[in-house]
């Protein structure tokens, strides 16, 4: 508890939209915000004691902490419960680490779906057509440039090929459907038939996916079990010409793979969201000119932003009064009933 008897939250990064909101929780909690202008300065700050007592803490992706790993968890208040996440991919969190201290990490679902997905439509369109290598050539001042590109092709009637089809595929699959796509995806569970006939969707195992998909989007989390899901024996089994899009996260695949996959024309072109190490991207991809690139901008609007500050906040708020989590991470999903109220 602060100094006023009232429960402490850690405010790890900026509140950059939902201002009135966030006044709310400081109206029930005392907000502490770190000195720390960088990861070492906060883990120092840690160790000191200043955050002593805080129970919850609310953190964005871009806070000074860097990734939370076993260094930082460590340096962490015994007192701590609850990270919330503002943001739906959550790889930057060591979740088994934290398990390990009982503290329950959320994030924000479903908030993200509709911009992501509106996003990853778009990259889908301008790979499909080819337009990268045009849009560079008429900066450029060479219009389309010279040779013009190859012609490239119309979504309608094409296999769309969805890896992962959580809130994000499922948004992408009803808005591909506008465009004349067959829909068939790949997910470790099966959806519900009510949801599949929502999507007009086919469940099929992965290497048909593979085999069988003109565009491929990958819409599945990173962790250590998807890490470079599409590689080299992927691509192996890709038909040839295919188009893939990406607005995951970069690792889920194999640059290296991708790059030489592209130079023998076994993958047409892609649209990128996302990179295995970003901002670095590989000098393959920058180079291609049939790779669209775009600097991970999928939930890069006002709209969407708030919606996840919102989301996030609506956490820390039930984590204070009811000791949970309204969007506990799956991987802690089960734990979760054991730890309500501590």
């Amino acid at each position: 508890m602060g100094s006023s008897g009232r429960p402490k939250v850690l405010q790890l990064g900026l509140v950059e939209h939902a201002h009135e909101t966030w006044s709310s929780i400081g109206e029930i909690a005392d907000i502490i915000v770190p000195k720390a202008t960088n990861r070492d300065e906060l883990i120092a700050e840690c160790r000191s004691g200043a955050f002593d007592g805080v129970k919850v803490a609310y953190r964005t992706f871009y806070s000074v902490t860097g990734l939370v790993d076993t260094e930082l968890i460590a340096a962490l208040p015994s007192s701590l419960r609850f990270i919330c996440h503002c943001g739906a991919g959550y790889d930057s969190i060591d979740i088994p680490a934290c398990t390990d201290r009982s503290i329950l990490v959320s994030n924000t679902p479903t908030a993200v779906d509709d911009a992501t997905a509106d996003l990853n439509i778009w990259l889908m369109l301008g790979a499909l057509r080819n337009l990268s290598s045009s849009m560079t050539a008429l900066r450029a001042g060479t219009w389309r440039g010279n040779p013009p590109p190859a012609f490239g092709h119309d979504p309608q009637g094409k296999v769309l090929g969805i890896l992962g089809m959580g809130g994000i595929g499922r948004n992408m699959a009803k808005k591909a459907l506008a465009f004349g796509m067959r829909i068939r995806y790949y997910n470790r569970t099966r959806l519900a038939e009510d949801l599949e006939r929502e999507c007009e969707a086919e469940f099929v195992d992965f290497e048909t996916l593979l085999r069988e998909s003109d565009v491929l989007s990958l819409n599945l989390p990173l962790n250590p079990q998807t890490r470079h899901s599409i590689s080299k024996p992927q691509f192996a089994i890709m038909k040839k010409g295919i188009v893939i899009v990406n607005t995951a996260r970069g690792a889920v695949i194999d640059e290296a793979a991708l790059v030489d996959a592209l130079a023998d024309g076994t993958v047409s072109s892609v649209g990128l969201d996302v990179y295995e190490n970003e901002p670095e991207i590989h000098p393959g991809l920058v180079t291609n000119p049939s790779v669209l690139l775009v600097p991970h901008m999928g939930t890069w609007t006002v709209e969407t932003q708030t919606k996840m500050e919102e989301w996030a906040m609506g956490n820390v708020r039930v984590a204070l009064a009811e000791g949970r989590l309204r969007s506990v991470v799956p991987e802690q999903k089960g734990m979760a009933e054991m730890w309500v109220g501590l």
